[in-house]
């Protein structure tokens, strides 16, 4: 791994990193792992920690000179670097934790390639900034946002820093949104690559600046370079002057919920 990840693009680091990590949560899935108790109910397991060992191993092998922002590690490297990693090992700790298999294993470059893997089903989406696949099983194919399955990923997980204005369980109870979709809570940023791949009509959530979020980095740039429709809740772009994340496989999906959360 570490001598082969050496001669790899970007795109290439980004997917090897994200397997690697996807590999150790996939053999600790159904110990009995202590919590790591982090503050404000959030909590790790020796799984995250060890995944982003792998990861850290390939990020380290393929790009010394770069700088790392992780989960659990925090800042590897100094903070002005012009390159930046910013690194999820396992995105969705509690639902691994209690046995559910919807986690996923974020690993991306700042303003550049990103891979978003899935541990169990084997699927590993990436971009190299561009354009946007998915990886299975030794083949890659292009990644193509349908809203077809009218099915909406609501983050129901606090904080919720848009209330009152904004809180995104009111969105369940809008008559229009049950009219035109059907809500998922699957608590792991594996939706957006969802949205990606056609299996996902949108994914919403409050917040902040996601844009360099280590749980988000790598879910928006799969949905960018898929040709997703992605600003704020707010409906501007995400970054600095936007707030949280509106996620949409098409214009008229993006326009139909934007039109319920301003409402």
């Amino acid at each position: 791994m570490i001598n082969s990840s050496a001669v790899l693009d970007d795109a290439g680091v980004a997917t090897a990193a994200a397997q690697a990590g996807a590999e150790v949560v996939r053999g600790m899935y159904g110990q009995r792992l202590t919590r790591i108790d982090k503050g404000a109910g959030d909590f790790a397991t020796a799984a995250d920690v060890e995944a982003e060992k792998a990861i850290l191993g390939v990020l380290r092998a393929a790009r010394p000179d770069d700088a790392v922002l992780c989960e659990e590690g925090g800042q590897q490297g100094a903070r002005e670097a012009a390159r930046q990693w910013l690194v999820d090992p396992l995105c969705g700790t509690l639902n691994y934790a209690v046995g559910n298999m919807a986690v996923a294993v974020n690993v991306a470059l700042s303003d550049g390639a990103a891979a978003v893997a899935d541990p169990f089903s084997g699927e590993v989406f990436f971009t190299d900034g561009e354009s946007a696949r998915v990886r299975y099983d030794g083949a890659d194919a292009p990644l193509t946002p349908t809203s077809a399955t009218r099915l909406v990923d609501v983050n129901l997980d606090p904080p919720f820093p848009g209330a009152p204005g904004f809180r995104a369980v009111d969105l369940l109870a809008d008559p229009r949104f049950v009219e035109a979709f059907r809500p998922r809570v699957v608590s792991t940023t594996l939706a957006l690559a969802w949205v990606a791949a056609g299996k996902r009509a949108a994914y919403v959530t409050d917040g902040g600046d996601l844009s360099g979020s280590v749980h988000f980095a790598a879910g928006i740039a799969l949905c960018r370079a898929a040709g997703c429709v992605v600003t704020g809740i707010d409906g501007a772009p995400v970054g600095p002057a936007g707030r949280g994340l509106v996620a949409a496989a098409d214009r008229e999906t993006h326009h139909l919920l934007m039109s319920m959360i301003r409402g």
